[in-house]
């Protein structure tokens, strides 16, 4: 069979192997981190790949713009843009690099990007992509944790993880590094302020080296530190949430209705008559989406929404 022959060899039993992907979806999958080591064989036509050999490899194919990553806070919520031969120098001067949208090289990462999702049942609007990190010698990513999945694999070097459940904030919207602004919207829900340093609470540290294979969940607090110059590829998927959703559906439905796309006169007026007549249009609106509403079924939604999430 093509079809199951394809997602063993691209999807997670690709990843992991049979027996780690089992497990992984048993006992991990979504909100627990999971690893295993020495897959160079089951991932072998990744390590393969001639733009993966080595950092200096990938520099001389690469057509785009690299992020360095800034000494003072080393996370890419504090980087600058530039070209190979400039990434080289800042390498040399211990900037981490982080190479974006790796797989748009290599027909063996798209197939295994859309396997991988395909296998844990993600929509077909979520944002998948592939990144590259290279690591120097001493230097990481700083605390943080993400708004999305992550699946690392080692491809050259030693890198330690450190990984913490986070207490602060549950399933995050939006990404936050410790040091780094916090987005309004993740303040809104946070249940604690954000620490000053790495969480130590329930914290474990793992150590991939070429081979090696870890999946962080979202939301996981993690830092990372290289042992000599360490080359790894990310699988990342951004998937919508529920909120996504329905809220792309309540748009596009509202969006049929002459008197919701109606400017919203009034709403600020000084002339308190106006303000009134605002608000009680709105009233008006409002109560009759809470008639549409116990209409909708899931269904239509997800039928509605596929495909037109980013």
């Amino acid at each position: 069979d093509p079809v199951s022959n394809m997602k063993n060899r691209f999807g997670l039993a690709g990843l992991f192997g049979p027996g780690g992907a089992a497990s992984f979806s048993d006992h991990n999958w979504p909100k627990e981190p999971f690893f295993a080591h020495n897959l160079q064989t089951t991932l072998h036509s990744v390590f393969e790949l001639p733009f993966l050999q080595s950092l200096e490899a990938l520099l001389s194919t690469w057509p785009n713009i690299i992020q360095a990553h800034l000494p003072a806070t080393a996370d890419e919520s504090s980087s600058i843009d530039v070209d190979a031969k400039d990434a080289r120098k800042l390498f040399a001067n211990k900037m981490t690099l982080l190479f974006n949208n790796v797989h748009t090289l290599s027909t063996e990462l798209q197939n295994r990007l859309r396997a991988i999702a395909k296998d844990l049942g993600l929509p077909s609007s979520t944002h998948a992509r592939c990144m590259i990190y290279a690591t120097p010698d001493g230097k990481g990513t700083a605390a943080h944790f993400d708004q999305n999945i992550n699946f690392v694999i080692q491809l050259h070097g030693t890198k330690k993880w450190s990984l913490a459940p986070n207490q602060h904030v549950e399933n995050p919207t939006e990404r936050f590094t410790i040091g780094q602004p916090l987005d309004p919207e993740l303040a809104s829900y946070s249940l604690a302020p954000m620490p000053l340093q790495m969480p130590i609470a329930g914290r474990q540290e793992i150590v991939l080296r070429p081979g090696s294979v870890l999946f962080v969940p979202r939301g996981w607090w993690h830092c990372t530190e290289a042992t000599g110059e360490a080359l790894a590829l990310n699988f990342t998927f951004s998937q919508p949430t529920w909120v996504d959703l329905f809220t792309l559906a309540l748009r596009s439905r509202l969006s049929l209705s002459p008197a919701w796309r109606e400017l919203a006169d009034g709403v600020t007026s000084a002339d308190k008559a106006l303000r009134a007549n605002a608000t009680g249009e709105f009233n008006d609106l409002l109560s009759e989406l809470v008639d549409d509403l116990p209409h909708w079924r899931a269904e239509d939604i997800l039928a509605s929404t596929e495909g037109e999430i980013e």
